[in-house]
């Protein structure tokens, strides 16, 4: 007999693949999902440097985590803010297979063969520093959307190519788009990147027996 829980994600097709992985891992428990909308879903056009460290892409989940209108949620780990609710516990951290960045150019290009004035799509600051002191004559502009929706920027032809997690596309079955992947010497990835958090109340000892050991 299964064990039903409902599950609070993004509407992302990433999002919701990492909650497959989750489930994966805990044949024995039925997820449903509830799929939340958060203010970094709406709002496409706040630079996300703006807003590290902050609840930009959790606060709505996390609200449904607090009024038990969802039991558990699961997250990028890396977009967990700083001053997580009190109430509230990480249950079990998945970690990355995969942990540089890519870079994805319809015409193949590498870091090297990028043509000089080449506009390179990122939201993170950290990727835009890593990328300007390696080479001062490429361009970076932000870029905001889900995977999907931004490879359909660079295809339409808005950026020379674009900076994306390498587990990103490993997990959404993208890794043909892969032009290089990047030395952590040129671009050191956050520290968290590609890790699940599992995310519970803290008064739910029942789910911190499911998800501890994995």
């Amino acid at each position: 007999m299964f064990t039903r829980i409902k599950v609070g994600t993004r509407p992302s097709p990433l999002a919701l693949r990492q909650v497959e992985l989750v489930q994966f891992r805990v044949p024995e428990i039925r997820f449903d999902i509830t799929i939340i909308k958060t203010k970094g879903d709406r709002d496409k056009i706040t630079p996300l440097g703006l807003q590290e460290n902050t609840d930009f892409f959790t606060r709505e989940i996390e609200e449904a985590l607090l009024n038990k209108r969802i039991d558990v949620a699961i997250h990028s780990a890396k977009d967990l803010e700083e001053d997580m609710p009190s109430k509230l516990v990480i249950a079990a951290m998945l970690r990355s297979t995969a942990r540089f960045d890519c870079l994805v150019s319809n015409r193949g290009f590498t870091l090297d063969t990028l043509p000089s004035g080449s506009i390179i799509g990122t939201s993170s600051q950290n990727r835009k520093l890593g990328i300007l002191k390696y080479r001062r004559d490429l361009v970076t502009r932000d870029i905001r959307g889900d995977i999907d929706e931004r490879l359909a920027q660079l295809d339409r032809g808005d950026f020379d190519a674009i900076i994306v997690a390498h587990i990103a596309l490993i997990r959404l079955r993208y890794e043909k788009r892969i032009s290089q992947l990047i030395s952590s010497e040129v671009i050191k990835p956050h520290p968290l990147q590609g890790d699940l958090a599992i995310q519970i109340h803290r008064d739910r000892r029942d789910l911190l027996e499911i998800f501890k050991e994995l």
